[in-house]
């Protein structure tokens, strides 16, 4: 509900704070007092359209703030816990003005757009007047007033779940359909493409791999000649290795004679014929290491060319070409299983059609049924509004052609003023006083199924005589039972039936001048004053405050 509102510097209200309460409270005062002032800031807060006019005389901005006190698994909270908002307790709707036509907008003091402000505003207070466009003359609202009247959410919701799995399974059907039809058109650039691709067999890395191998070949080809003349040089026919052999040889049959000469030079030769053998060693055991087969390098330098060559004519990287291929057999395979799975989806989507559309035919009945007692409950009401010879119907026309989430129904809210003249929509067809009892009787009948939890009645008694008046006083006392009710009122008979009763006054405080809006609760004395100052008028007599004092006893 909405506990305190606090207005700054807006058209005639320099500082005002009102804290409500549950159940029924009015507003009343002399015509000119500041009661549509009270509700323009009320609206600017819930994010109605911003107006520099509305800023207070002498004044840069204004600002009103509305303060909600909200049960823990009411909707807005959801809508703070998306938008990330801090939601320590109460709601703060705060709503800035400046004279230049700028508005700022704040929920729990965290910046938010207008449109934030507007969408948590419109779920938490509903206003409603003689000239009232929201829910209950707007036909987009009709169709969700009549489900949460008839209690229809979980038919609602089935039905919107049936349409999401419709759109679905056409997506799905619609894309497979495209994408076979597509392949299809390259079936024979697909078939040849896989046949060559799977001749070639790729293999993913194997082009790095090829040249790695290649290189090194080559590399080996190059060392094997430099191998092949050491090795020559070392065995060949003029290999020093026999000459040292004679020499050493030699130089041994000198060795008795001259040791001290002969055998450090033995010795550094036997030294060389062992560094010869080792040489000789190594250099065989290179060249086996580098031999190949002149035919293996041609075949592999062939397998790089006809990797390569595909790469260029598929536009795609060596290494991707196994992939390329598994795809262009995955489509092939579309091709010749497209059929099939089309039959499936087609299939599918009939079924989840024939679903959609029984859900749909369900929910329809329900509101048709949910209708007829509405449109009692609403008649009921009508007689003690002075509205005995009218008629309400809830009309609701079924096409399948325009189904949707919400099924295939569109609901209107119909009247007929008096008998005989042509029924038509609740908006075009009464009259600004008819239209506010209208509104009443069904927000009566609908209760608080399908109401934010304040409700705001903007002078929809005005124009009615007094028993009618004390019918519509009773009618919001019935709906203050479930839902905060702030009516501005001018019928004494709606004035007595509130818990909470305030005034709204003009004053030129000392030494001002300026006249201030005055907002003040009334005490239960000042409360018979007050309402004999509306039976009476400007001159307030005894029988006034007697009928006065019979009214609220009968109220109460």
């Amino acid at each position: 509900m909405l506990a305190r509102l606090s207005i700054r510097d807006i058209v005639l209200i320099d500082r005002l704070d009102i804290d409500f309460g549950d159940g029924l409270s009015v507003l009343t005062g002399e015509t000119g007092a500041g009661k549509s002032i009270v509700l323009d800031a009320v609206s600017l807060a819930l994010g109605g359209r911003g107006d520099g006019a509305l800023v207070r005389e002498g004044e840069a901005q204004g600002q009103v703030t509305a303060v909600f006190d909200l049960a823990l698994d009411h909707p807005a909270r959801a809508v703070l816990k998306e938008q990330d908002i801090a939601d320590d307790g109460d709601l703060i709707l705060r709503r800035v003005q400046a004279r230049d036509g700028r508005t700022r907008a704040f929920v729990n003091d965290q910046p938010v757009s207008v449109q934030a402000l507007k969408a948590l505003g419109a779920s938490l207070v509903e206003i409603h007047g003689q000239h009232d466009d929201r829910a209950l003359v707007d036909p987009a609202a009709h169709r969700s007033l009549l489900d949460a009247y008839g209690g229809l959410s979980a038919e609602a919701r089935a039905v919107a779940e049936a349409w999401a799995k419709r759109r679905a399974t056409e997506r799905a059907l619609v894309d497979h359909r495209a994408r076979v039809e597509a392949a299809a058109r390259e079936a024979d650039y697909l078939r040849h493409a896989a046949e060559e691709l799977g001749t070639l067999a790729p293999e993913a890395g194997e082009e790095e791999a090829l040249a790695e191998k290649r290189a090194a070949m080559m590399r080996a080809e190059k060392a094997s000649e430099d191998l092949n003349e050491a090795f020559e040089a070392v065995t060949g026919g003029a290999a020093p290795a026999s000459q040292i052999a004679s020499a050493i040889r030699r130089l041994e049959r000198r060795a008795a004679a001259s040791p001290e000469l002969v055998e450090p030079a033995i010795k550094a030769l036997d030294a060389a014929l062992v560094a010869l053998d080792e040489g000789e060693q190594h250099l065989k055991a290179a060249l086996e290491a580098t031999a190949f087969d002149p035919r293996e390098l041609e075949r592999l330098e062939e397998r790089l060319f006809a990797l390569r060559a595909a790469s260029r004519k598929y536009a795609t990287p060596a290494d991707d070409l196994a992939a390329l291929a598994e795809k262009f057999r995955a489509d092939l395979a579309e091709i010749d299983a497209g059929e099939a799975k089309l039959a499936a989806l087609a299939e599918e989507a009939k079924a989840a059609d024939a679903a959609y559309s029984a859900a749909a035919e369900r929910l329809s009945a329900a509101r048709r049924a949910a209708a007829a007692t509405l449109d009692l409950a609403v008649m009921a009401e009508l007689p003690d509004l002075k509205l005995e010879r009218a008629r309400f119907t809830t009309e609701i026309a079924s096409d399948p052609s325009s189904a949707g989430p919400d099924g295939v129904d569109r609901v209107e809210f119909w009247v007929q003023t008096n008998p005989g003249t042509r029924a038509g929509p609740l908006a075009k067809i009464a009259s600004g006083g008819e239209l506010s009892r209208f509104m009443l009787a069904l927000k009566v009948a609908l209760a608080d199924r399908g109401s934010a939890p304040t409700l705001v009645f903007d002078e929809i008694d005005t124009g009615v005589g007094g028993a009618v008046a004390d019918a519509i006083g009773a009618r919001l006392a019935r709906l203050a039972r479930g839902v905060q009710v702030l009516s501005v009122t001018h019928a004494p008979q709606v004035a007595a039936r509130a818990g909470r009763h305030f005034l709204i006054s003009k004053a030129q405080p000392a030494g001002e001048t300026r006249v201030v809006t005055r907002v003040a609760g009334l005490a239960e004395v000042e409360r018979k004053e007050e309402i004999a100052r509306m039976l009476a008028g400007a001159s307030v007599t005894d029988e006034a405050r007697a009928a006065a004092a019979r009214l609220l006893e009968g109220a109460g």
